[in-house]
């Protein structure tokens, strides 16, 4: 077999493993009820404990037909989702980065903004356990990383927090509310860490634009007016997540940019 091939079903197999952790983190995290590791994997409507041959990143749920083989509810599309989108995720770093150290830190990288976007969206925070943990992993590898200094990473980790705090600060002093949770500061430091300072212009304006656009739509949808609420925190991870993989196709549109502003 073809060793780029190897590589490749290597990779992908071990994004839909860890895409089928991350489900159990994803379902777990937030209640805080449970050990990510203990019990072992069973069906939320029956308890029942599953076979290894139910645990099978996306197979199982093709297999059993998106139900529990034992008690026959519905299982949520999300888990063959999740294991599929850390699988294209995995391929992607690899296609990108080779076997890198970069492909390594950037796959903890991916897995915790896919965790962040599920559990953002679901239940409206952004647990500290995967950002803090974040911002100290960037850091490590802006030390090892020959494309990223510490410099930038430690600027991106003040600036990222610096500016969103800043937003959330003024928001309040003019309408007295949050507008702004501490997970979105403590998110955007993180992915100053990983991308370094240089890739917050994007990721914020993205994602700002992103979500506008998301929220005027929930507005006219929920009728709730200016009482509508979003988690920002998928809009800032997905920006991110683009920047990674299209960096120099985002610095191309900004040197465009530049050269139609400021002619000549």
């Amino acid at each position: 077999m073809d060793i780029l091939l190897l590589m490749y079903i290597t990779a992908g197999c071990f994004g839909a493993i860890i895409g089928s952790f991350l489900n159990v983190v994803i379902l777990r995290l937030p209640g805080n009820k449970e050990s990510i590791v203990f019990p072992s994997s069973h069906c939320t409507s029956c308890m029942e404990d599953l076979h290894w041959y139910e645990n099978i990143p996306v197979l199982s749920f093709l297999v059993l037909r998106g139900r529990c083989s034992h008690c026959r509810e519905k299982i949520s599309l999300q888990y063959p989702l999740v294991e599929i989108a850390m699988t294209l995720l995995s391929l992607a770093l690899v296609q990108r980065f080779g076997l890198s150290i970069a492909t390594a830190f950037y796959f903890l990288f991916c897995a915790a903004l896919l965790v962040i976007i599920v559990i953002d969206i679901h239940h409206q925070i952004i647990p500290d356990v995967i950002s803090l943990p974040g911002i100290g992993i960037g850091i490590l590898f802006s030390l090892l990383s020959p494309t990223l200094s510490w410099q930038d990473s430690v600027i991106g980790i003040l600036a990222g927090g610096g500016i969103l705090y800043s937003i959330a600060w003024l928001y309040y002093l003019w309408r007295k509310v949050d507008g702004m949770g501490g997970g979105d500061i403590k998110l955007l430091a993180m992915i100053g860490a990983f991308l370094g300072w240089h890739a917050l212009p994007f990721v914020i304006f993205t994602s700002s634009l992103s979500g506008v656009v998301v929220g005027v739509f929930a507005m006219i949808k929920q009728k709730k007016g200016g009482q509508t609420r979003i988690p920002f925190g998928p809009f800032l991870s997905i920006a991110a997540l683009l920047y990674l993989f299209f960096q120099e196709n985002v610095l191309q549109l900004y040197q465009l940019y530049l050269s139609i502003a400021m002619p000549g």
